[in-house]
């Protein structure tokens, strides 16, 4: 069985890289829904069809473990697909989200003041507050919705990228550590320390390759299924001149497959 990674657009590509890079030896599929990108926008209705069908797609695909690499469709979706939709259609598929092991990460230095980030509807799910709050109840969390920045880097607009970057800032010039808390937001974490010099950066992509070596190491029930031929497939819904110019810079060889 093969590992899926699932997102609305750009940000599965930057976490997909970083798992194959971490694990390289198992058999992946990305699937990018971008004819619904940007997702955090979308009403949870909305989100929870879109990530079904993907889920589907995945399941076909061969997929056993699958990523959702979408903190919006982590947080409106994750639980009814754990607990719900697996049980019933696909009791051998595991699917796992993003946010979890991001607060672990951001909560491994005791700083007890934190910043998010995200898309409109992952900032107004709370959902990063309430788990922070859960592994460590004193914690204040600073959530600031940032809607400019996927439009802008699904468009290759990076100039535009900044310029709201430079604004969106500000909220946190007094705050330790910062989660982006969405994953595109990796490909512009450099222009977050730029603005924020003196806060620690949480991007996801740096996190999830040893995430999930730990997953697997501690599910060998899982690991055991996995194929190792080292293949890559990459499926979207929709292609775009400026997506393919974005995902040919992470995989210069890459191959996209519309569906």
């Amino acid at each position: 069985m093969k590992i899926g990674v699932f997102d609305s657009g750009l940000g599965g590509l930057v976490i997909a890289k970083a798992l194959m890079e971490a694990l390289p030896k198992y058999d992946y599929v990305y699937y990018g829904d971008t004819v619904h990108v940007p997702y955090g926008e979308k009403t949870p209705g909305r989100i929870l069809a879109y990530t079904l069908d993907a889920m589907r797609f995945l399941i076909r695909q061969n997929c056993g473990l699958i990523i959702i690499a979408c903190n919006t469709a982590t947080a409106i979706t994750l639980r009814y697909l754990q607990k719900r939709f697996c049980p019933k259609f696909a009791p051998d598929v595991k699917i796992l989200g993003v946010i979890i092991p991001t607060v672990e990460e951001a909560l491994k230095n005791g700083e007890k003041m934190i910043g998010v980030v995200g898309t409109p509807t992952t900032i107004r799910s709370d959902i990063y507050a309430v788990e922070l709050k859960k592994i460590l109840p004193n914690v204040q969390v600073v959530s600031l919705s940032t809607p400019r920045l996927v439009p802008a880097i699904e468009n290759n607009d990076f100039i535009g990228a900044e310029k709201a970057i430079a604004e969106y800032s500000e909220n946190f010039n007094d705050i330790p550590a910062l989660i982006l808390g969405c994953t595109h937001y990796p490909l512009v974490k450099g222009l977050f320390q730029q603005y924020l010099p003196n806060t620690r950066i949480i991007a996801q992509d740096e996190l999830m390759g040893q995430k999930l070596f730990n997953y697997l190491k501690h599910h060998k029930e899982i690991e055991t299924k996995l194929s190792r031929g080292g293949t890559r497939q990459f499926f979207v819904s929709q292609l775009s001149p400026s997506y393919t110019q974005v995902a040919q810079k992470l995989f210069p060889n890459i191959q996209l497959e519309r569906i």
